[in-house]
């Protein structure tokens, strides 16, 4: 049987390779001494996104520790899923678009690149406030 904890690290598996081939863009703006933007944009993409996979992992390895209840384990994996998932498509196609989507009224992809970090923002908090409630229950 298919665990939250088993999801949440397979996924971050996924995540985990995409961040680290984002290197290859990041390291060919480099080479072609593109904008400084545009370096950080994929130097963001390239490292949040591993940094991500590596916080999934981590879930995962100490939630069966801190989570009792299914529906929250559940809970916690999917918002971390789908954190992820936005993140990588907002943070590479922030740095294709040279739009930082920090602007709701923005239009084409930077619309996408906004709505991508509103989600994944959103979902990363909703998943760490359920993770520190299950933890504070865990203690009781």
């Amino acid at each position: 049987m298919n665990t939250a904890p088993q999801h949440l690290a397979f996924h971050g598996t996924i995540v985990l390779l995409f961040g680290l081939l984002l290197g290859a863009p990041y390291a060919k703006a480099i080479k072609a001494s593109a904008s400084a933007q545009v370096v950080h944009s994929w130097r963001v993409a390239h490292q949040s996104l591993s940094l991500g996979a590596v916080l999934m992992f981590s879930v995962a390895a100490v939630m069966p520790l801190l989570v009792k209840s299914q529906p929250m384990a559940w809970a916690i994996a999917l918002s971390l899923i789908v954190s992820a998932y936005a993140f990588c498509i907002a943070t590479p196609l922030a740095a294709i678009t040279e739009d930082r989507g920090l602007q709701s009224g923005s239009r084409g992809w930077a619309r996408l690149v906004y709505w991508g970090n509103v989600v994944g923002a959103a979902t990363s908090l909703v998943g760490a406030f359920v993770l520190v409630i299950a933890g504070g229950l865990s203690l009781l």
